[in-house]
């Protein structure tokens, strides 16, 4: 549920002044901003675009957050295989900003869909793709005219090819690692009297993002090969980093209601495998789950939020984010 006070939020955000010569920097993601605002900590505050409780997938910009994305010097987003909106919008605003696409970003570890799925590649050999395999931060072109090979803005989440990489990087912690590292970089290059305190801040959160993976892998211990269910496909990162069995999604995309086909191949995957945990998204009806589970022995979980937008927005939701999977799923499970 969005919280009343989240649109006089997002206008602070945008209305807080930068001190003079400090970039002003945009973010698109919930994670994205966490961390960019963790690396700007004592010089400035990044806005966010995202309202809090919003889908990210099928987001429209306001035209006071289309005024702030035209007036920015650097815009920080994960890339148009998951906001494909915010492309769009930055070639529409003739703005100026350079314009960072984070799922490029030097040492990012690209994944496919399903990675974590029963009976699929868990993309820990040594065929991962890498990030320094496609344009990287230093390319100040590299944010558009490139080609990615799932939009992810569906329109019919019945029958899509979910190929290509799953865009949700920041659920793997080390991908976060890379991604701090990448901000704290772009923001010495706009701001270079700073750039000692964005090396600091950036060496900070990398330490604070360590004890966290190294807290939500002791949260999940017990779960340990468990299979579980999500909504969507959208776990690839954080199951491969954690060692977490999803062995299968109740909707083949993110913009639509799986149909009757599709429920009843959950039912038969709930069937193959016992009673295991099924977790709702916030982002979507509960309802949908439940109908899944129906006359089943499989059991609800908490609804996940992968995207971080039912959190309170700042530099602590991304362990906040990690550790609310972690623990919603180990609930569940343990509940078992």
């Amino acid at each position: 549920m969005r919280p009343a006070a989240a649109p006089l939020f997002a206008l602070a955000l945008f209305a807080a002044p930068a001190a003079a010569g400090t970039p002003q920097v945009v973010t698109d993601l919930p994670a994205v901003h966490a961390l960019a605002a963790r690396v700007m900590a004592g010089v400035g505050s990044p806005a966010i675009l995202l309202d809090q409780g919003a889908d990210p997938h099928s987001f429209h910009l306001r035209p006071s957050q289309a005024r702030a994305l035209a007036a920015a010097d650097l815009v920080l987003w994960v890339g148009p295989e998951l906001t494909p909106w915010l492309e769009r919008a930055l070639e529409g605003t003739g703005g100026a900003a350079r314009a960072v696409a984070l799922l490029r970003a030097e040492g990012v570890t690209q994944r496919p869909y399903g990675a974590g799925h029963v009976g699929e590649d868990h993309g820990h050999g040594d065929g991962e793709e890498h990030g320094n395999g496609h344009d990287h931060a230093d390319d100040p072109d590299h944010a558009h005219g490139h080609e990615h090979a799932d939009d992810h803005a569906h329109g019919d989440g019945e029958g899509h090819d979910h190929g290509g990489a799953d865009p949700h990087a920041w659920l793997d912690p080390a991908n976060a690692r890379a991604w701090v590292a990448a901000i704290a970089a772009e923001l010495a290059r706009a701001d270079a009297a700073n750039a000692v305190r964005y090396a600091a801040n950036a060496a900070a959160a990398t330490a604070e993002i360590d004890a966290m993976e190294a807290e939500v892998r002791a949260i999940l211990a017990p779960v340990g090969t468990t299979p579980v269910l999500v909504f969507h496909d959208a776990y690839a990162h954080f199951a491969a980093a954690f060692g977490l069995n999803v062995a299968g999604t109740i909707a083949l995309g993110d913009a639509a209601a799986p149909g009757a086909a599709r429920l009843a191949e959950t039912r038969a995957l709930i069937a193959a495998l016992g009673p295991v945990c099924v977790f709702p998204e916030v982002q979507h009806d509960v309802r949908l789950a439940e109908v899944a589970i129906e006359g089943t022995p499989a059991r609800l979980g908490a609804p996940l939020d992968p995207e971080g937008t039912s959190l309170d927005f700042g530099p602590g939701l991304y362990a906040a984010l990690l550790k609310g999977l972690a623990t919603a799923i180990a609930d569940c499970v343990a509940g078992g």
